[in-house]
């Protein structure tokens, strides 16, 4: 009787565990797709503002600027102005560059510059 216990609970987590993701598969929604142009981030109304660059003639870059403005104001918390990043570029001709915008301190910061001579933060030096 308690072998056929475990039997049983043993099938049926394998069971769940096996159609589980399929189920979450399923109802989850269907790939969207762009003919001429497509703006995702993690805020509708900053896609929205990158949607309306694009019609109105904009490039991909422009609505890449516009909605990292955009966020900065829907979705701060993201980091958004001030954050760094990376971006590749194709252009119309097939021509291609990469932009390497990543943050960086100033050229005197050193490691231990907020840090006392016993290696503990200085009280306030980091504000501004």
């Amino acid at each position: 009787m308690h072998n056929t216990r475990r039997t049983l609970i043993a099938v049926s987590l394998s069971l769940t565990l096996t159609f589980v993701p399929f189920l979450a598969f399923a109802a989850s929604p269907q790939p969207a797709k762009g003919e001429h142009g497509m703006v995702v981030t993690a805020q509708h109304l900053a896609s929205e503002v990158g949607v309306e660059v694009l019609k109105k003639g904009g490039n991909a870059v422009d609505a890449a600027v516009a909605v990292g403005y955009a966020l900065a104001v829907v979705y701060p918390t993201a980091g958004n102005i001030g954050g760094g990043g990376f971006m590749t570029i194709r252009f119309k001709d097939g021509r291609s560059t990469f932009l390497d915008f990543r943050e960086r301190a100033p050229l005197a910061a050193t490691k231990t510059m907020y840090l006392d001579k016993d290696g503990k933060p200085v009280k306030g030096a980091s504000k501004s």
